[in-house]
């Protein structure tokens, strides 16, 4: 096929955007971000039973976590860069199989070398994952659908981290933490066969499309929107990551399960507002939220001894922040226009290098200025992320409804 034939044939099949949301197919993307964060999170609630099985501390436990991040740090961008011109499906499934192959290794690895390589490896193929789900999303529906389109398919992040890790969690301990992998791989085996039936194929970009990489870092808007992500994750962070010492601090330190329970279900709640809304209110709807993480964050500072406002905040927090993933990726798909997957994978990485920054600088915080500096931490970071998005309105957050 010629490369003119090539972009006319995706032409035609991006033409055929549906009018209406096609809810199988996004399910399962959604499913996949499910095990991809289920798969990354669920060593942290069995650390002392991965430990004693594999015959290592538990500090060398929770590298598992770290080397999981680091594999989707190093292969979000090169790879959705390196398979930008692929079928979206083949893509997706390559994805799905690294997921069952590197679950199955962990299920009946001894060794605690191969366990730490096949950690790393799914965290690639999670790295992978995330660059192309969001333009694949928006790609089977017509313009004014695509913000509900990428609610519905990045909804499988907050429901594994509001209730899949407490269930895996609960499920490891009750049948082993090798179990608990094996049900992952089963999961992503029973996903594969869904996407083959449910899911329709997307081309891949044109060569004559691909604009180098440094050159889409340069589109206008889109370095504020990866700012913006820095800076809101990196808040969130530093306290979802030590949320023990600082409820342990506030005289809740027995009620954290209840605490994330409040986070998680609120955040679920956020989701389906900013999905009802995002395609008529982007702008007005990242001002919102991060107005209202600030003010929540300032009252955590004054008010933590109270542990009925500890709850009001934890509420509010989740569903200010429950919507961010849609709000953000939303944005950064309408800057990034047809370079959607490789921005996607920028915001990846940006996103991880975040999480990873919360582990960090909270750590630091904890340390020397004690759990009750986190909440100033994220009030400094969320009035600067208000601030990048009030002054970028001609490229990144654009007012009024969505147009494209």
């Amino acid at each position: 096929m010629t490369d003119q034939a090539t972009v006319e044939c995706a032409r035609t099949e991006h033409a055929s955007a549906s009018e209406q949301l096609p809810y199988a197919a996004l399910l399962a993307f959604a499913m996949t971000g499910f095990i991809a964060v289920l798969t990354e999170t669920l060593p942290a609630g069995l650390l002392t039973q991965i430990g004693a099985g594999l015959q290592v501390s538990e500090v060398w436990t929770g590298q598992l976590v770290t080397l999981y991040a680091l594999g989707s740090i190093m292969a979000a961008i090169p790879l959705t860069v390196a398979t930008r011109g692929w079928r979206r499906r083949r893509v997706l499934m390559m994805t799905v199989c690294g997921f069952l192959l590197f679950n199955t290794v962990t299920t009946f690895s001894s060794h605690f070398g191969l366990t730490l390589v096949s950690r790393f490896l799914a965290g690639m193929s999670a790295g992978l994952a995330w660059g192309i789900l969001a333009g694949y999303a928006r790609g089977l529906v017509s313009p004014r659908l695509q913000g509900r389109a990428l609610a519905i398919a990045m909804l499988g992040t907050p429901v594994a981290l509001s209730l899949g890790t407490p269930a895996g969690t609960w499920l490891g301990n009750l049948i082993g933490w090798r179990a608990s992998f094996g049900i992952m791989s089963a999961l992503a085996l029973l996903l594969a066969a869904w996407i083959m039936v449910a899911v329709p194929d997307r081309p891949g970009q044109p060569d004559t499309e691909r604009l180098p990489l440094a050159k889409v870092f340069s589109i206008k808007g889109v370095r504020p929107v990866l700012f913006v992500v820095l800076t809101w994750m990196l808040g969130h962070n530093i306290l979802y990551t030590y949320i023990d010492p600082f409820l342990t601090h506030a005289g809740l330190g027995e009620r954290v399960d209840l605490v994330l329970l409040v986070f998680g279900v609120s955040s679920l709640v956020g989701i389906w507002i900013i999905g009802l809304l995002v395609d008529r209110w982007l702008r007005r709807l990242l001002l919102i939220s991060l107005a209202v993480f600030a003010v929540t964050a300032l009252v955590l500072a004054v008010l933590a001894s109270t542990p009925w406002v500890i709850y009001a905040c934890m509420a509010v927090w989740g569903l200010s922040f429950g919507g961010s993933a849609t709000l953000l990726l939303t944005a950064a798909a309408d800057s990034a226009g047809e370079n959607v997957d490789v921005v996607q994978a920028m915001l990846t990485t940006s996103w991880n290098v975040a999480i990873a920054g919360g582990g960090l600088f909270g750590g630091l915080l904890l340390d020397r200025m004690g759990a009750m500096s986190f909440p100033w931490a994220l009030l400094i970071l969320s009035l600067v992320a208000f601030a990048t998005v009030f002054v970028n309105r001609h490229y990144s957050f654009r007012p009024g409804r969505r147009s494209h």
